[in-house]
């Protein structure tokens, strides 16, 4: 049984939009313009912020006319840990390009650091990237 609007409550347009976000999601990758970083890999992190139409799955309750946020996670995890690309604006590009293909997305900001591999003087080096 689906819940119900609260009595009075407004009700989003069918084309309402929303940010979904998506943060920390941490793989292991093989990522670099050296050699020895697509060698030995390293911890990356992306970051999603997702603008999709919600009104019609916050109607409904129905994932299926909503953006799933486990598919989100699995396109930033496939890209991250089964491709290897010399340069995170690359890797953030390709997230970019498949979280744009579905049908609900209306924008997307791809965040990507890559933690260093030895201690430095940083959290690491990342690329944002924005797509609408």
């Amino acid at each position: 049984m689906s819940p119900t609007p609260a009595a009075g409550a407004p009700e989003l347009a069918a084309d309402a939009t929303g940010l979904l976000l998506l943060r920390g999601l941490r793989f292991f990758g093989r990522h670099g313009n050296n050699e020895s970083e697509r060698l030995l890999g390293s911890h990356f992190t992306v970051d999603l912020e997702v603008t999709a139409e919600i009104g019609r799955a916050a109607a409904s309750d129905r994932l299926e006319d909503g953006v799933d946020y486990s598919k989100l996670y699995e396109v930033a995890r496939r890209l991250t840990e089964e491709n290897q690309f010399h340069l995170l604006e690359t890797l953030a590009s390709r997230i970019a390009d498949e979280v744009l293909a579905m049908p609900q997305v209306r924008s997307v900001l791809v965040r990507v650091t890559k933690e260093p591999r030895r201690p430095a003087q940083t959290l690491g080096f990342a690329v944002e990237l924005h797509r609408p």
